[in-house]
């Protein structure tokens, strides 16, 4: 068996090891993949590993022996399932391994929208504590979590996991999703926008959510509230966002994720205030990408020995 790994780098940039792979077969690793190159790189490729690289139908044309596409990450929308399906092709993804971590983010964000920890840590580094007349000072408004209300979009894993951190903060959580059910506090967009000190959100990039934070959703919420997107970049729309920032419609934005990853220089969002953006890292611990390089090795022993899991197509 011919296996390709397509962006070896981005989940092992070293500190971990495809070595198992060679157990099935020959292993070609390309640390990066230019979407020009990806046919050239795969044709003669029996199996592929892939995590935002995209494989079009035609591109699937051109690969005559491919049989199984192994997505390393949870989110499958740049394979061509259609596709796969018509040519018999298994895809498989590695749901839930980044629970924990990306909960993990979303609280660092809205501890940072609290204390301000980096404002003020910056300010008595430049000497700031040094030269005050008082024992202490701040330099913007803190906030105690207590009490306050978080609205999450989208309840899967990580909005689940999400809600019980807040939970032990003593916060009041509301939720949104496709799918209410008994135990959580169910409420419709509208009240959610409203009704909410933060705003965090974990629903899929679908039609129906794509844009889904604009003008008008933003204008429904707080001015003190706090959004939060770890999820997908394009569920916002950036100038919106920004446009609502520079004029105090809402008080901070928070993003793991953006619309075009990497981020292009003209994005919106660049030199926002009250803003901070971190470059897709809320998978990238350590553990987080061991667990799921794990299952990305367990998937492909499956599929060979004709017992497929976590198959997607």
């Amino acid at each position: 068996m011919k296996i390709t790994i397509l962006e070896g780098y981005a989940v092992n940039p070293g500190d971990l090891s495809y070595s198992p792979l060679e157990a099935f077969g020959s292993v070609k690793i390309y640390p990066r993949t230019p979407q020009n190159l990806v046919a050239e790189y795969i044709a003669d490729s029996d199996a592929i590993l892939v995590n935002k690289t995209i494989i079009t139908r035609e591109i699937l044309l051109k690969c005559p022996n491919l049989k199984y596409i192994g997505v390393q990450a949870t989110g499958y929308n740049v394979i061509d399932i259609e596709a796969c399906r018509e040519r018999g092709i298994t895809v498989t993804n590695v749901p839930a391994y980044s629970t924990s971590a990306v909960a993990q983010l979303v609280f660092a964000f809205i501890s940072e929208f609290a204390c301000h920890t980096m404002l003020h840590s910056d300010s008595v580094m430049a000497g700031d504590w040094c030269r005050s007349k008082d024992f202490c000072y701040w330099k913007k408004p803190l906030t105690e979590l207590d009490g306050k209300t978080l609205g999450i979009f989208g309840y899967g894993n990580i909005g689940s996991r999400v809600a019980k951190i807040a939970e032990a903060y003593g916060m009041k959580c509301i939720v949104t999703t496709r799918t209410p059910r008994p135990g959580i506090n169910n409420v419709d967009f509208d009240t959610l926008l409203s009704e909410s000190d933060f705003i965090t959100l974990h629903a899929p990039l679908t039609p129906k959510t794509e844009g889904i934070i604009n003008s008008a959703s933003l204008a429904k919420m707080k001015k003190t509230a706090c959004l939060i997107n770890t999820a997908r970049g394009p569920l916002v729309v950036e100038k919106d966002v920004r446009k609502a920032l520079d004029d105090g419609t809402i008080s901070f934005y928070a993003a793991d994720v953006v619309s075009k990853e990497p981020m292009t220089d003209d994005n919106s969002l660049l030199g926002a205030p009250n803003c901070i953006i971190t470059p897709h890292i809320a998978w990238a611990a350590t553990e987080t990408r061991s667990r799921l390089m794990n299952v990305v090795i367990q998937n492909l022993r499956s599929f060979i020995e004709g017992k497929p899991q976590n198959v997607v197509s």
